[in-house]
């Protein structure tokens, strides 16, 4: 099984109008467009993800103008889009089907193909407390990595190909409760990744 994407090449910088963040300020938010081919036969159903494991561990670095994160700095998870149920026979996702702008507390119901669901992203705990931005946000939302972090980041696009055709997940799923619903289900997995970052002399 193999995954690509129309909108960047495997390990090339992911172009603005597919990220969250710009150096300006906000970027365009669509999601990119991906296409796969060549599953497993018994394939009933597919998920996504997509995750950055370069997020700094420490938040409070992120909002800090007066220091610049160090590329060693310990890094962890942050999930940028939950996806379940796609059905067998689909093949891709077109650019900015599901996610074509930024909008404020998050998108209560996303677009999508038929008979997904789209679970809560990262930045549903990032802008908690937030009065502005606050909320919960369902489905894509892009790289918005600090402008301070040194580090260039890594956005994997994970997708799975799954023996049944519904998984059993609550609304508001995460991506933990995707991974504990696909358990004994997944017959193969492909990845593409593309990267971002903000700080001018971003690396490593």
């Amino acid at each position: 099984m193999q995954i690509v994407s129309d909108s960047f090449e495997n390990g090339t910088p992911i172009p603005v109008a597919f990220a969250m963040g710009a150096a300006d300020g906000f970027g365009g938010n669509r999601n990119p467009g991906l296409a796969w081919r060549d599953p497993p036969a018994g394939t009933r159903s597919f998920a996504l993800l997509c995750v950055d494991p370069d997020a700094p561990t420490d938040p409070s670095l992120a909002g800090r103008g007066d220091l610049e994160i160090p590329v060693e700095h310990p890094r962890g998870d942050f999930v940028h889009w939950v996806v379940a149920n796609l059905p067998a026979d689909l093949r891709g996702i077109d650019a900015g089907a599901c996610s074509d702008g930024i909008v404020k507390r998050g998108k209560a119901q996303p677009p999508g193909p038929p008979g997904a669901r789209q679970g809560l992203n990262d930045y549903t705990g990032w802008f908690a407390g937030d009065a502005e931005l606050g909320g919960r946000y369902f489905g894509y939302d892009g790289p918005y990595p600090p402008p301070t972090d040194l580090r260039t980041h890594r956005y994997f696009f994970r997708l799975f190909a799954l023996d049944v055709a519904a998984l059993d997940l609550a609304d508001g799923f995460t991506a933990a409760d995707l991974h504990r619903a696909m358990r004994g289900h997944i017959l193969a997995e492909a990845l593409t990744y593309g990267t971002y970052a903000l700080h001018p002399k971003a690396g490593g």
